[in-house]
């Protein structure tokens, strides 16, 4: 990768024209599972990765048709090159792991092999007691999460937050992500850490996760509260935005209900596809429950309202922003909405305006789609040349037998890091 060519991360909406985006290709971590530990992984099935592979590989390659992607592994592996990250990086790791004791043999590895082992686990070496008689099969666990880039850091302008967590099986990922942001020499940034002792003193609770973080305007952020993303995260996002003291901003937030776990993010029922378009799992985002959606309103630094709203998509057309919703699993009926959105159907990625990328297993979804104007188009198709992608809007479809086992869909697997403006 070219150290001399910067990248300033810059991102002021979730449909702009795509111009970067951070990605991890599925490795063995995904297969270092068994039913056992499948649900502290936080899958409730163990993938098969020859075919996870298979459909990842095109939704890569449909990636690398329309923009720059980037590996994790490889801008990992970059930043490890440089002695002073490799060993803070490493230290930080071992000591909040537990892990001490495999700190000088991982430093005297190549910055490529470290990489790969960060991701893909250090297994045990049983050369005492305590090791040979654990239960544990690795000293550093695999990262069998983080084919799911969107959840450990989010670009929002010129910054990136990154996630603190719910669950301490995926800790590392955001500390590899801060790393990144903070010492690779292509990408230009400031992060905000919520992950320091005194922000985790000052918002006891806290949780951040990028699948609840949606940026609707440069001036609009759009969060979803639930078992992934905590008030008081969102509280810690509230006082960054205060400190700013840059005008009127705005956060919409949509409660979720803590089960079935495929209501885990937001944009599991709620993503953004064109200017005046988007996805909805229409009994939980427009049907009358008890979820609230609230409205912060944020001036010069300080909250000067926050009132509750009939919907989200009501709520963003007060603020300009009038969209059109699109119903996962098509309007035939409940149990349709239901299936499509278990297998992600409402999680569409947008590579520029109406322009989206998700799951052809969804097939109601997608003939909603078509029936809004937007032509559906196999991946496969485009990538084998047989097609060409439209002018116009259209869905680029993806396999995810597989990969949609895993909880999550083509937003959940990307990491936008430069968009246009709108």
């Amino acid at each position: 990768m070219q150290a001399n060519h910067k990248i300033e991360i810059d991102v002021n909406s979730e449909f702009g024209h795509l111009e970067g985006v951070i990605i991890h290709t599925p490795g063995i971590e995904v297969e270092e599972m068994t039913p056992e530990n499948a649900e502290r992984a936080l899958y409730s099935d163990i993938l098969n990765l020859s075919v996870a592979s298979s459909e990842y590989s095109v939704f890569k390659g449909i990636l690398n048709k329309v923009t720059t992607t980037f590996e994790v592994k490889d801008l990992l592996s970059d930043i490890l090159s440089i002695d002073q990250v490799k060993s803070s990086l490493l230290k930080e790791i071992c000591l909040s792991e537990g892990a001490m004791d495999i700190y000088p043999k991982l430093l005297g590895k190549s910055a490529s092999e470290i990489a790969k082992q960060l991701i893909q686990g250090v297994p045990i070496e049983r050369d005492n007691l305590t090791r040979f008689l654990s239960q544990e099969r690795f000293s550093l666990r695999p990262l069998h999460n983080f084919l799911f880039t969107r959840d450990a850091s989010m670009s929002f302008g010129k910054e990136v937050l990154i996630g603190k967590m719910a669950s301490k099986v995926r800790d590392r990922e955001a500390v590899i992500m801060d790393a990144i942001f903070n010492n690779h020499p292509m990408l230009v940034t400031r992060t905000i850490n919520p992950n320091s002792p005194e922000n985790l003193q000052n918002f006891p609770g806290i949780s951040i996760e990028g699948g609840d973080f949606q940026v609707g305007r440069e001036d609009v952020l759009v969060i979803g509260t639930g078992i992934r993303t905590s008030t008081q995260g969102i509280d810690f996002i509230l006082e960054n935005i205060k400190l700013k003291k840059q005008g009127l901003q705005h956060i919409l937030i949509q409660e979720l209900p803590d089960t079935p776990e495929s209501f885990i993010h937001l944009d599991m029922v709620f993503t953004f596809l064109d200017v005046d378009a988007c996805m909805v799992y229409e009994p939980l985002i427009m049907g009358t429950n008890r979820f609230h959606t609230i409205h912060i309103q944020v001036e010069n630094g300080k909250v000067t309202d926050i009132s509750e709203q009939k919907n989200l998509v009501k709520a963003l057309k007060k603020l300009g922003i009038d969209m059109r919703p699109i119903q996962c699993g098509g309007i035939t009926g409940d149990w349709t909405q239901e299936r499509e959105q278990w297998h992600s159907g409402a999680n569409f990625f947008a590579f520029a305006p109406g322009k989206v990328i998700g799951y052809e297993r969804n097939v109601h979804t997608l003939e909603q789609l078509n029936h809004n104007g937007f032509q559906v188009i196999s991946a496969k198709e485009v990538l084998s040349g047989t097609c060409e992608i439209p002018g116009g809007k259209c869905v680029l479809t993806i396999p995810g037998s597989e990969l949609a086992r895993g909880g999550g869909g083509a937003r959940c697997m990307s990491m936008p890091i430069r968009r246009k403006q709108v």
